[in-house]
């Protein structure tokens, strides 16, 4: 990778220059560069993204800043963390087809990528609020979970592709410290840039004052630091998915590294469960109902996630682990093996789900689902159920059973007066 010594940043009035100079981009828009539309809609917490319409087709483009937007020049980032995303976002396309942008132009000098527009598809997160509901959203979620675990471990991989691949992301360096301070650590301790809800002080003091619950997190923080056993998104989330009513796309894979397989799938439930218990302070007369689809959607996804594990168990286990030849090949049935990993992957994904759903009200980035409810009197004993709820799922991880089991918490945690 090279140092980024040439690096520009760029902005509404410069992109279509270079752009133009990009004959496969110039392409792809059409016509005249002084026709061109550009747009900068980033909203998120690390980099400039912007719509660019052309004649024929429009394009997003995406360039990483050299610090973290969200504070500003004072936390500095590296610009390879656009490297990573690029990598990271081919591995996935060839993973799990379609579950992803495709990308039209990588520029590591100036870290920027040209990707796909995915239209007419919205932020998750921000359907959630509203109450609206996609089709199919669990199964794509399970699948794209369950491919990307599996294809990209050395139960698929060859060894010395995966080991070479381990090599490749154990670059990204500043980036993963980002999860391991602010997801792993800062909620449990009165970190610099914690903040939290008014009222919830006696819940906060509670958590932290949990010698055991933080022993647990730590545990789970050395398992995430040091276990590669698959590529993970790494911040996957209902903000880093886009969807319709019927169709979604994974989006911003810049947090990618190797880590273990309950990853992406425990973050990806904290936010669902997270979403649920901000529904009171979105919704009306539909409150149960939604609140049930939500409920559904986790425990579909995680049954899915299985379920294609299994399959690829079945029909791509190519790669060193648990071969045939110890297995098939000798008359042995491999379910048993497979049900074990499965359990262990459901363990970690467990951890996983209640440190995110910790950090996301107690570090730095907090998420819109309570964020957006503007009456803290009304937002911190939600916010108190969703802390309360990931306390006892750490604590529990190797009690509760399945999916079933933790929507029943669930269910339990949003009828607790907890302040």
């Amino acid at each position: 990778m090279s140092e980024h010594s040439q690096y520009t940043p760029f902005s509404t009035e410069s992109l279509p220059g270079y752009l133009a100079g990009v004959a496969a981009i110039a392409d792809r828009l059409g016509g005249d560069q002084s026709a061109w539309k550009v747009r900068e809609v980033g909203d998120g917490n690390l980099n400039l993204v912007f719509i660019v319409d052309g004649e024929i087709e429009t394009i997003i483009v995406k360039q990483a800043l050299p610090y973290v937007r969200l504070v500003g020049d004072s936390w500095p980032l590296p610009l390879y963390r656009a490297f990573f995303e690029y990598h990271a976002l081919i591995r996935q396309e060839a993973r799990d087809p379609g579950s992803v942008p495709e990308v039209f132009h990588f520029d590591e000098t100036n870290a920027l990528i040209a990707m796909e527009f995915i239209k007419p598809h919205l932020i998750l997160r921000h359907k959630l609020i509203r109450g609206e509901r996609v089709e199919g959203l669990a199964t794509f979620l399970g699948n794209f979970c369950a491919r990307t675990a599996f294809r990209g471990s050395e139960l698929s991989m060859k060894s010395a592709d995966k080991k070479a691949d381990v090599g490749l992301f154990a670059g990204n360096i500043e980036i993963p410290a980002i999860t391991e301070a602010l997801v792993f650590t800062d909620p449990y301790y009165d970190a610099e840039m914690n903040h939290h809800t008014d009222g919830l002080d006696p819940v906060v003091a509670q958590l932290r004052g949990n010698a055991e619950l933080k022993a647990r997190a730590q545990r789970m923080l050395m398992k995430f630091a040091s276990n590669t056993e698959t590529m993970v998104h790494g911040d996957l989330h209902s903000g880093s998915i886009m969807s319709t009513d019927s169709d979604s796309r994974v989006i911003d894979p810049e947090f990618v590294q190797y880590a273990p397989m309950g990853f992406d799938i425990g973050m990806l439930t904290a936010n669902f469960l997270m979403a649920y218990f901000s529904q009171p302070a979105h919704r009306g007369a539909e409150l149960d109902d939604y609140q049930e689809w939500i409920l559904s959607v986790i425990s579909d996804c995680y049954q899915q996630f299985e379920a294609e594990f299994i399959h690829l168990w079945k029909t791509e286990r190519t790669g060193m682990l648990y071969p045939k030849s110890l297995f098939e090949d000798q008359g042995h049935s491999s379910e048993a093996a497979c049900k074990a990993l499965l359990k262990d992957i459901w363990i970690d994904a467990l951890a996983i789900c209640g440190i995110e759903m910790h950090r996301r009200t107690l570090s730095l980035a907090h998420n819109a689902d309570f964020e957006s409810i503007e009456d803290v009197t009304v937002r911190a004993p939600l916010e108190a159920r969703n802390l309360m709820m990931g306390a006892e799922i750490i604590l529990k991880a190797e009690t509760i059973a399945d999916p079933t089991a933790l929507v029943a918490m669930a269910r339990d945690f949003n009828k607790r007066d907890i302040l």
